[in-house]
């Protein structure tokens, strides 16, 4: 089983390796007459095949079966070795394996062809960033806000790559521009230097920016980072940024909840097995800032995003039922039927939904 913390997904081959699991129709539930109960809770039921769901459109339907029939092409990572149960010293090699294929990709020219972008290297706070912004210029009423994107890729990979994928619709789409932070990862670091790295970016940021013009968002391991990094300026006594979007994932660690085992057992990688998490407690808030109700309390306006097939739909739905029971404006969507990151397929249908409701979230609670 490939590492599911590291969201490669993407059109064809890119898509194929993080989402070959979720696409598959096995899932541990069954009819309740074919269940046994512990007294601890756990379910003991056999496996039953559960069909690609009625709800999605035929549209839908042939972008998925095209992911799971991906068409041999040139840059493909499933040419590059796994980081799965890599020595940490391989880790960097495959990590430029997997950006050599990226580039060299039709997906990749596909996200240049929809998203016309400039693409800059900066050094913001001492942090290494790429600033995105629309060719067509900034909207007038983004001029004096900003957003910041963290990266998925489980805390050891994705920087400059899927961070492209998250970043270019975003600011292509809202017409505003993006800064993606090229935060330290796992196996070299390890928790919380990427938190302290976003916000470096981010005291950079508010020196130019009022920090209710600034939104931070992420997805996957991203989402995870983007709770964290607001838990980390709260603890730093810093002016909060005025709201913040988690998507397929919440504040908890991903392999955490019913979710975890509903699509595929990721049983075997949990966080004790993440080099970024060496030594870190599972209740450590400023890691997983939904375990404390204290911390949750002063959140922004938070936007949560993930689907039926998500195995981090538990962590999402968790840290959004918490948020609101906290009292913060908290939205939560769930799209049917589709898997981890689906929105990196930029082509389906749900994709485009995802980025409308993203850009009006952040149209709506950053400051006029």
């Amino acid at each position: 089983m490939r590492y599911i913390g590291i969201s490669r997904g993407w059109p064809r081959g890119w898509i194929s390796r993080s989402l070959a699991l979720a696409a598959a129709p096995w899932l541990a539930i069954a009819p309740a007459a074919a269940q046994t109960v512990d007294a601890d809770g756990t379910i003991h039921a056999p496996a039953i095949a559960i069909p690609e769901s009625t709800l999605l459109s035929a549209e839908t339907r042939q972008h998925l079966a095209a992911q799971r029939n991906p068409a041999p092409e040139q840059g493909d990572p499933r040419s590059c070795p796994s980081m799965a149960g890599a020595p940490n010293d391989q880790i960097p090699a495959i990590r430029e394996c997997e950006a050599q294929a990226f580039y060299a990709s039709n997906a990749y020219r596909r996200l240049q062809t929809l998203f016309d972008v400039s693409i800059e290297d900066q050094v913001i706070g001492g942090v290494r960033t790429e600033m995105v912004t629309p060719r067509g210029g900034v909207a007038p009423e983004n001029r004096r806000r900003v957003l910041i994107n963290v990266h998925g890729g489980a805390f050891m990979g994705g920087a400059r790559t899927l961070s492209r994928v998250e970043s270019m619709p975003i600011a292509a789409i809202g017409r505003i521009k993006v800064v993606s932070v090229d935060y330290r990862q796992g196996p070299d670091f390890t928790f919380p230097a990427a938190s302290q790295d976003v916000a470096a970016v981010y005291r950079d940021l508010i020196k130019h920016y009022d920090p209710r013009n600034i939104g931070i968002s992420g997805c996957s391991a991203g989402g995870l980072l983007t709770a964290q990094s607001v838990a980390w300026l709260i603890d730093q006594k810093l002016p909060l940024p005025g709201a913040i979007a988690m998507l397929c994932e919440g504040g908890v660690y991903w392999t955490e909840g019913d979710s975890s085992r509903m699509v595929y057992d990721t049983s075997a990688h949990t966080m004790a097995v993440n080099p970024y998490f060496h030594g870190v407690s599972p209740d450590d808030p400023l890691a997983f800032p939904a375990r404390s109700l204290g911390l949750l309390a002063k959140f922004p306006p938070t936007l949560l995003a993930t689907a039926t097939r998500d195995f981090a739909l538990s962590s999402t739905v968790y840290t959004h039922s918490r948020l609101v029971a906290q009292g913060v404006d908290a939205e939560l969507h769930v799209w049917e039927g589709l898997p981890h990151a689906f929105h990196m397929d930029p082509d389906l249908p749900e994709s485009k939904q995802l980025f409308d409701v993203v850009t009006r979230f952040f149209a709506k609670h950053l400051r006029k």
